[in-house]
C-alpha cells in the first residue's frame, strides 16, 4: 500500500478507472471487476460524475458502484475518490455548483463521504479562494475528506495551494494529470509543484488509451472506442520503438505489456497509484500484474530512452 501524500489515505499501487461502467462494461461486469480488484488487494476506486454521461445520459459509473458497495457492505474498506467540474449543468467550480454536485454524488454513490474529491478542472471564472471555500466547508461537514486537483498547470496549482496555506482552507493533497510512456509533459513544473509541495501523483491515461497494452500494431483493427486516438501512435517514431522495448521486457519478466507500462510509471518521482480500467477480468488481470511488479534499472532506463 502506498500513502496520498500526507494524508491517512493507504491505497493500492494501482487504482481502478471506472469511467467504462455502464458504457463498455454493463452492470454485471463491473461487478465482477470490482470484485476481483478488490479480491487481489485492491482499495482505490476513481470515478466522476460524468462518467460516462457522455454515453448514457446518466452517471452510471457512481452509480453502479453505489450499488455495489451497498451489496456488498465494504464501503469502510474502499479509498472513493470522484470528481466535480465537467458534468454538464455542473461546470465550473463556483460554491453553488461544488454543493449541487458533492450531494447527488454522495446520493449516487450511497455513501455519507467520499475519501478524495477532485476539482476535475480548473475554472479560470471563478476565483480560486471561493472554490477552495466551498471544498472546505465540506470537508468541515465531514462529507468529503480530502481535495485533490485534476487537469491543473503548475502555476495554478501552486497558486492554490498558496491560498489554502495564507486562508486556512482546505489543501489539495493530490494531483491528477495524463502522463504515461507517450505522453510525457507532466515531468516539468508540474511535477516540481507536487515534489515540492508534498503532494502525490495519481495520473490517468497511464495505457495512453490502450496504446501501451501491446494490441496495436500497423494493419491490426481494434474494437475500442479508444481505438482511433490510441492508434496514431503508431505513427509517431517513439510509439512503436515503445512497444517494441515494452514487449521485450515483458517476454524477460513473463507479464502483460500493460503491466510493464503501469510499474514504469508507478516507479516514477511523486507518482502513488496510476489510474487504469478495465471492462472485463481479463482486461484487469494485467493491472493486478502492475502491482507487484518491480523493474530492473536497467528496465527502467531501457523504457525512458525508448519514450524520448
Amino acid at each position: 500500500m502506498r500513502s496520498i501524500g500526507t494524508t491517512d489515505l493507504s491505497v493500492f499501487p494501482i487504482a481502478l478507472g471506472t469511467n467504462v461502467f455502464g458504457w463498455t462494461a454493463d452492470k454485471a461486469a463491473s461487478f465482477a471487476v470490482l470484485d476481483a480488484y478488490v479480491a487481489a488487494g485492491g482499495n482505490f476506486l476513481d470515478t466522476a460524475d460524468v462518467y460516462p454521461t457522455w454515453a448514457t445520459g446518466e452517471s452510471t459509473s457512481e452509480l453502479i458502484i453505489g450499488d455495489w458497495m451497498a451489496e456488498r457492505g465494504n464501503r469502510d474498506s474502499i479509498v472513493l475518490a470522484t470528481k466535480v467540474g465537467m458534468k454538464a449543468g455542473l461546470e465550473g467550480l463556483a460554491p453553488k455548483t461544488i454543493r449541487t454536485a458533492v450531494e447527488e454524488s454522495l446520493r449516487r454513490l450511497r455513501t455519507d463521504h467520499i475519501d478524495l474529491y477532485w476539482a476535475h478542472v480548473d475554472d479560470l471564472d471563478t476565483p480560486m479562494v471561493e472554490s477552495l471555500s466551498a471544498f472546505d466547508a465540506l470537508v468541515r461537514e465531514g462529507k468529503i475528506r480530502h481535495i485533490g486537483a485534476s487537469n491543473h498547470t503548475g502555476p495554478r496549482l501552486a497558486e492554490a495551494l498558496a491560498i489554502s496555506d495564507q486562508e486556512g482552507l482546505a489543501r489539495y493533497v493530490a494531483l491528477q494529470q495524463e502522463y504515461n510512456l507517450v505522453e510525457r509533459g507532466y515531468e516539468g513544473d508540474l511535477r516540481e509543484v507536487v515534489a515540492r509541495e508534498g503532494l502525490s501523483s495519481t495520473p490517468y491515461f497511464g495505457l495512453a488509451r490502450g496504446f501501451l497494452t501491446g494490441k496495436y500494431a500497423p494493419g491490426v483493427t481494434i474494437d475500442s472506442p479508444r481505438a482511433g486516438k490510441a492508434s496514431e501512435y503508431l505513427g509517431t517514431e517513439r510509439g512503436p520503438r515503445v512497444v517494441e522495448a515494452l514487449a521485450k521486457i515483458a517476454v524477460d519478466r513473463e507479464v502483460e505489456p500493460a503491466a510493464v507500462a503501469l510499474a514504469w510509471l508507478a516507479a516514477q518521482p511523486t507518482i502513488t497509484a496510476p489510474i487504469a480500467s478495465a471492462r472485463s477480468v481479463e482486461q484487469l488481470q494485467p493491472l493486478i500484474h502492475a502491482a507487484s511488479l518491480t523493474l530492473s534499472a536497467t528496465d527502467l532506463t531501457a523504457l525512458d530512452e525508448a519514450s524520448r
